[in-house]
């Protein structure tokens, strides 16, 4: 039994250095061969600012918008910019044609913007003996768009993308001296980009970035068809009706796979895999407004939501202590772990640390107080019955945990119907504070049952109290 006991003191000891390391500020972060995760506090729009765009479907006014088209957009625009890195991301429908999209700490506006409007809508197009540069805006008989990009690329090795379509003989051919008008050539669409397996960022050999693809199975023996028919011929790849490359097939391509290079860094290539992973959106969108929130206000209330928690911290350690005396001192060890661990958990998932959310983290500090007051306040009417100090102490931690069970129970319940409903209606701040509440009463159920049972265990086995001892528990004799 002692020996478990303090097994499980060095466990929590371990566990508080791992959390201190990582509640460092200035963390360096996980950087272990390929892993290379960060530990930063993410902080919301309203803590350090960023943009905050209105997004509103480009369709006539009287036009009927599909409520589940317009979910659908707002995913596929959190995916795109999640890609792009904004991992803390917001987005909500906002009545029934706009969506309202925030994105704490960007720098560039323009580039966030830019890629929520376009449509990457990738096509593979049968140009047969017709040769036209890179950037010029064709026509094609799969659709039209108007949305163009303005990353220039080039294909190397096989070029892929997706959705099938007749074999490509209605395009018509020019004379080989003659370059045709891309205004007045509509031209055949062998593919487009809904086929696409897979697209990543990869480097060549030279290290130079490149946007690799691959084709899904059944795709890839179409692409293999048309290859072997048209050695020889131009198979331009077509980004929103700009051409980006117009390779020639050297040879039937049966693999179904390739890259595109082109004059990349790494954030443009990244750019051009996220329009071709995620694909077209179902309704076009315009952005009525868009501007950067500075964080003035937030930081503001930011220092004062941290000077009110020291000062709340400090009344409470001093009441703990003066009122419970050693059981007190124990209480607030207990309280600092489950704080370390708290934040250290907000790091490492990450949350994105909002002013409601600082608020259901403070909430919770509540919960794993009022469990170390229920086990105590047992424990002083065990030892006022006379009781030793070893079996008053294990007849509170019995004796409470069904007050403390029931109503962390509760607040949960509670945290879920507030987590339901922010999903439900777009609500991100309750979200956002119901998610942290709920984490903080986990941590406190572990830190007033593990915690502090195991600091009160080691305490009594290394001090061995008596009766005398009684006030130095909080219970005057007499």
């Amino acid at each position: 039994m002692r020996q478990r006991m303090y097994i499980t003191l060095a466990l929590i000891v371990l566990l508080v250095v791992v959390v201190v390391w990582i509640d460092q500020p200035n963390n360096p972060g996980i950087k272990i061969g390929s892993i290379d995760r960060k530990l930063d506090a993410v902080l919301g729009l309203d803590l350090r600012g960023g943009l905050q765009a209105l997004l509103e479907v480009d369709l006539p006014a009287d036009a009927k918008i599909d409520s589940n088209a317009l979910e659908d957009t707002r995913k596929i625009l959190e995916n795109r910019t999640n890609a792009l890195g904004v991992a803390e991301n917001v987005f909500q429908v906002a009545g029934t044609r706009r969506i309202v999209a925030e994105f704490p700490g960007v720098t560039n506006p323009d580039e966030i913007v830019k890629v929520i409007k376009e449509t990457g809508l990738l096509e593979f197009v049968d140009m047969q003996d017709t040769q036209l540069p890179e950037g010029t805006v064709i026509k094609t008989d799969y659709q039209q768009n108007s949305q163009t990009p303005t990353t220039a690329v080039q294909l190397t090795a096989t070029p892929t993308v997706v959705t099938p379509a007749p074999t490509p003989t209605t395009a018509a051919t020019p004379a080989p001296t003659a370059t045709p008008s891309p205004t007045d050539k509509v031209w055949h669409t062998v593919m487009t980009g809904s086929a696409l397996k897979s697209v990543s960022v990869t480097t060549n050999q030279v290290g130079k970035y490149e946007v690799s693809f691959v084709l899904t199975t059944e795709y890839t023996k179409i692409f293999a068809d048309h290859t072997s028919k048209n050695v020889g011929k131009v198979l331009a790849i077509v980004l929103d009706k700009k051409i980006v490359s117009a390779p020639t097939i050297n040879s039937a391509i049966t693999e179904g796979q390739g890259v595109i290079t082109g004059n990349y860094t790494y954030e443009t290539a990244n750019n051009l895999a996220v329009q071709l992973r995620y694909g077209a959106l179902p309704l076009p969108l315009k952005v009525v407004e868009s501007r950067v929130i500075g964080p003035t206000l937030g930081q503001d209330s930011l220092a004062k939501s941290v000077r009110a928690g020291i000062v709340g911290f400090i009344i409470i350690a001093l009441f703990m202590i003066l009122y419970y005396r050693i059981p007190g001192v124990i209480a607030v060890l207990a309280i600092t772990v489950y704080g370390l661990v708290t934040f250290a958990l907000f790091k490492i998932i990450p949350v994105t640390l909002t002013l409601p959310g600082i608020a259901g983290f403070l909430l919770s500090t509540g919960s794993a107080l009022d469990a170390n007051i229920l086990i105590f306040e047992r424990l002083k009417e065990e030892l006022r019955a006379g009781r030793s100090f070893r079996q008053a102490f294990d007849i509170a931690m019995r004796r409470a945990w069904p007050s403390i069970r029931d109503s962390n129970i509760a607040t949960i319940i509670t945290t879920i119907i507030l987590f339901w409903f922010g999903s439900s209606f777009g609500a991100t701040i309750v979200k956002g504070f119901a998610f942290t509440l709920a984490l903080g009463v986990f941590v406190s159920l572990f830190s007033a049952m593990v915690v502090t049972r195991n600091f009160m265990t080691v305490m009594l086995d290394l001090i061995n109290p008596d009766r005398t001892y009684l006030k130095w528990f909080g219970v005057l004799e007499g």
